[in-house]
């Protein structure tokens, strides 16, 4: 993929992404991502009706006088972005599948992040573990991409392969990529539909963070009522099969209702934005 190639298709995607979300709904999550900590600015003088807790006391032992530490809010956010590439991410609705939705918001995620002087992290998760470098803006968005097509999940005009190979790694080793990100008190959002994605007892450690948000992208036919449906695809010859599966509301694993429900037939982008502000 040359750059000419990429730079088109960050073009193409800066206008489709803000046009399919609007724009009250895009600076309500830009004001929303806030620093991970404190940082030490200076001492100033204690004045009566200060918070005692935050009294040097060190200082006060060496001075004698009482002095109080202000701080300030660290600006940059690192969002480390965990994106599922597994089979059942390639079905959707109406020309719109749950990869397509995913990658939409991790798109949307680095033009925001450069606004905000924020950086975005994206892990792949196919069958294997893909680090796309830290980025954000139009760079950060050019470089994914890049990466996008190096894996083979997009061909050189930035359309997604739908014969994507990828059987998957372990349950363990996602758990394992998740865990390690959260444990750098990093923002985490998992955008995955949860089909054999965690067990049960990971998906609870890892939501015990604070700092984890997770996303299951849905087509209906996740939750479609038992009965037959038709899925097209492509054969090997260039022609179509058509294989029938029964799919069950029970298919989908609850977890306690931790998880927010985005679905490829509403406006995700919108509600990706509602459900992180």
């Amino acid at each position: 993929m040359n750059i000419v190639e990429v730079r088109k298709i960050v073009g193409q995607l800066k206008a489709q992404l803000f046009k399919k979300s609007n724009s009250y709904s895009i600076g309500m999550l830009k004001s929303h991502f806030r620093g991970s900590g404190l940082q030490f600015k200076e001492h100033r003088q204690y004045t009566h009706g200060d918070d005692v807790r935050f009294i040097d006391w060190k200082l006060l032992a060496k001075t004698g006088d009482p002095y109080l530490k202000t701080f300030e809010e660290e600006r940059n956010v690192h969002i480390a972005v965990v994106l599922d590439l597994g089979p059942s991410m390639f079905y959707g609705w109406n020309g719109t599948s749950k990869i397509q939705a995913a990658l939409e918001i991790v798109c949307l995620l680095y033009l925001i992040a450069a606004e905000t002087n924020d950086f975005v992290h994206v892990i792949l998760l196919s069958d294997k573990v893909t680090d796309v470098p830290v980025g954000s803006g139009e760079k950060g968005l050019a470089q994914f991409i890049a990466y996008l097509s190096r894996i083979g999940l997009i061909d050189e005009k930035g359309k997604l392969n739908y014969e994507f190979a990828n059987n998957g790694i372990s349950l363990e080793e996602r758990n394992k990529e998740i865990k390690k990100h959260l444990a750098r008190n990093r923002e985490v959002i998992i955008l995955s539909d949860w089909l054999d994605f965690l067990t049960e007892d990971s998906f609870k450690k890892v939501t015990h963070n604070k700092n984890a948000h997770c996303f299951r992208i849905l087509a209906p036919l996740d939750y479609a009522k038992t009965r037959p449906i038709s899925l097209l695809s492509r054969g090997t010859l260039g022609g179509s099969s058509v294989k029938v599966v029964n799919s069950k509301e029970n298919d989908i694993p609850s977890f306690g209702g931790r998880i927010k429900d985005l679905k490829v037939e509403d406006r995700y982008l919108d509600q990706f934005i509602r459900e992180m502000i």
